[in-house]
């Protein structure tokens, strides 16, 4: 009966980013609430395909690290709230060896009983493969069968050579339709005044060089061309430059330079009323008069700051952001809704896709029925998960839908012509 239904109305998938770096720093504080505020999400949406990308795996010390990842791991591959989905897979970069490769990614799939045929992709011998039972397979090198993982070029971002910023694809095949899961963490700020500077900054820059070189990877010809959803720490910030300029609109700026005559440290002030500190902003330290601005009306005031992805405007699309930024939060229980001092607060962590892929997620306005317009803010559904308690410094991110039935055939004979 079950299956028979996803076959008429289509089965529906939940997507969920999250960084656990500050997870692995402080499991015994974060785990439990962790896993329980994630098990709701999934009892809430009740999907038939859960994927859940992390990054940043084991979080900052790599040989306590291996351990709680592999805790991790197999308190979901065991875990209750997750008893009815027989079928899992998961993809660990354990290159901790090679810090040239290693990516400190893992991608997680768990497929619902009721889910017929489910295949998934194996690179190599570029054909797809029936998914049974449940795989932890991890990955100690550049290439795996099943996955397609690369690391940025360490030109990328020079300053910051050996960090764990890279990309991990799989590829699926379930109701009818093919397509890409792609796990991605691009590069932080590593300095709020190097931020400022410019618009957009610096950083900005180097971020859309690893975006492309995703895009490139994921798109080249030696694979079909699919949709696909990007899902991970993208790390996109606000443009700092008309960001303060708005934030400080009655202050003025007093630029503090080190001995080598660089401005190191910001100081808005306003005009009158003593003279009083707006901002603050120096290499790791962001402190605003009002941070409430920042989750008033979910902060969604901000989101013309919000520029990053209008470079990509063309190739990729996003459902409407409605949560609060996502990151920096305290990693302090007691301050749960807190955002820490040392990054302004952006949306770091979000689920991109093709132009293609929007079609899986949402139909045309003009081929929806009365019915499934009234209905669309239950069927799609684009949030933060654990918005009241602490999940560490980023706030996962999930997108659930539902994979129209019969939309996959269509899908695959028009994804031969995306350009």
């Amino acid at each position: 009966m079950m299956a028979r239904r996803i076959a008429e109305q289509g089965a529906k998938i939940l997507l969920v980013t999250a960084n656990v770096g500050s997870l692995f720093e402080d499991t015994e504080n974060l785990k439990k609430v962790w896993l329980k505020e994630f098990f709701e999400t999934v009892k809430a949406h009740k999907p038939h395909f859960l994927a859940l990308h992390c990054q940043e795996c084991g979080g900052k010390s790599l040989e306590s690290g291996v351990t709680e990842v592999e805790r991790f791991v197999k308190e979901l591959m065991a875990a209750q709230e997750l008893k009815d989905y027989s079928r899992a897979r998961v993809y660990i970069d354990e290159s901790y060896e090679s810090p040239e490769r290693f990516t400190a990614l893992g991608s997680f799939y768990f497929i619902h009983d009721s889910l017929k045929n489910v295949s998934e992709f194996d690179f190599e011998a570029g054909m797809f493969q029936k998914v049974t039972g449940k795989e932890i397979r991890t990955i100690r090198q550049q290439k795996s069968p099943m996955v397609q993982k690369e690391k940025f070029p360490a030109d990328f971002f020079p300053q910051c050579q050996w960090s764990r910023k890279g990309f991990i694809r799989t590829r699926w095949g379930l109701s009818s339709c093919d397509f890409d899961l792609v796990n991605v963490h691009l590069f932080h700020d590593a300095h709020n005044v190097v931020a400022w500077k410019e618009s957009p900054s610096y950083y900005a820059g180097i971020r859309q060089k690893a975006m492309d070189f995703v895009l490139q990877r994921i798109s080249d010809e030696r694979h079909k061309k699919l949709p696909f959803f990007l899902f991970g720490d993208f790390n996109f910030r606000l443009d700092a430059r008309p960001l303060f300029e708005h934030l400080c609109s009655t202050g003025t700026l007093e630029a503090i330079t080190n001995t080598n005559n660089d401005v190191d440290k910001l100081i808005f002030r306003e005009t009158n009323n003593d003279r009083k500190v707006i901002l603050e902003v120096e290499r790791k330290s962001f402190n605003y008069v009002d941070p409430n601005v920042f989750q008033a009306n979910n902060g969604t005031s901000l989101l013309q700051f919000d520029k990053e992805l209008l470079v990509f405007k063309d190739r990729l699309d996003e459902m409407e952001i409605t949560f609060p930024p996502t990151y920096p939060y305290s990693e302090d229980v007691r301050h749960a809704k807190q955002y820490n001092t040392t990054r302004c607060p952006a949306w770091c962590d979000r689920i991109l896709m093709s132009t293609s892929a929007k079609l899986l997620v949402a139909k045309p306005e003009d081929e929806r029925e009365e019915g499934e317009r009234e209905n669309e803010e239950n069927s799609i559904v684009y949030d933060n998960i654990g918005p009241n308690v602490c999940m560490g410094d980023h706030k996962p991110v999930f997108l659930s839908f539902r994979l129209p039935a019969g939309k996959g055939n269509s899908c695959q004979r028009e994804v031969e012509h995306i350009p």
